[in-house]
């Protein structure tokens, strides 16, 4: 006489019970994914409104080197005659000038390569490219660097024009994608990552005002400057995003 094995099949209320649970997390993840996008074309958009406005303000410097504006602004900058203000003027500059210009992007794209982070170091390699732009259109708009009597300036290896400043493009653009990945970067402790985001924002925000207060260039360099590195940051951005998104697909 055959007898029948004893099958116990899986009860479906489990997998029931797990079923609102799925429909939540695929929920968050649409979500989350959304929010990113949507963020896209704005970031595109001001990115866009950033290039213009820099190639605006180069075709007016190109027809008007001198301003009595930048002028008053360089002024009224250096009555800041506190020496703490200027070593800390001084200090955001440095990084800014050979060697240190050279070796410090270079072992920081080489620490993310090595640690793993190559797409990463990848686009800081695209980052520190945005000094290209400043070369060329120093070529182009050939402004005059600060000569006036009445400004101060501090002696220093200035081997080109004014317009724009390459200082304040190479923090901007590098420094601040570098901030960006420090901060999606889950493997250093989250009170180092604020603590070096928090100082790269320091010093992309004092580098624009510390090359006016050095006499090395005008307001409307720094302006300039801050517009362009802008704009390919953002476009950086945009396009590290995007790969993300497609690789997880």
């Amino acid at each position: 006489m055959m007898t029948t094995p004893n099958v116990t099949l899986a009860s479906p209320r489990r997998d029931w019970r797990m079923f609102p649970q799925r429909i939540v997390a695929r929920q968050q993840n649409v979500r989350g994914t959304t929010q990113r996008f949507s963020a896209q074309p704005l970031i595109l958009a001001l990115s866009a409104v950033a290039f213009v406005l820099y190639l605006v303000l180069a075709w007016r410097v190109r027809r008007r080197p001198q301003s009595q504006l930048d002028l008053r602004a360089t002024l009224l900058l250096q009555r800041l005659r506190s020496p703490l203000i200027a070593r800390i003027f001084h200090s955001a500059s440095w990084f800014g000038f050979r060697p240190q210009s050279l070796i410090l992007p270079s072992l920081t794209i080489v620490g993310f390569a090595v640690t793993g982070n190559r797409r990463e170091s990848l686009y800081l390699v695209l980052a520190w490219l945005a000094s290209l732009g400043s070369f060329f259109t120093k070529l182009v708009v050939r402004r005059p660097r600060p000569q006036d009597p009445l400004i101060r300036i501090v002696p220093a290896a200035l081997r080109d024009t004014s317009f724009p400043s390459g200082h304040t493009i190479h923090y901007t653009a590098f420094w601040g994608l570098t901030a960006y990945f420090l901060r999606r970067c889950s493997s250093v402790p989250v009170a180092l990552r604020r603590l070096l985001i928090s100082c790269l924002g320091a010093l992309i925000a004092l580098v624009g005002p510390s090359r006016v207060y050095l006499g090395h260039h005008w307001t409307s360099d720094v302006i300039g400057s801050y517009l362009f590195g802008g704009g390919w940051l953002g476009l950086l951005i945009t396009a590290y995003q995007c790969g993300r998104q497609t690789q997880r697909e």
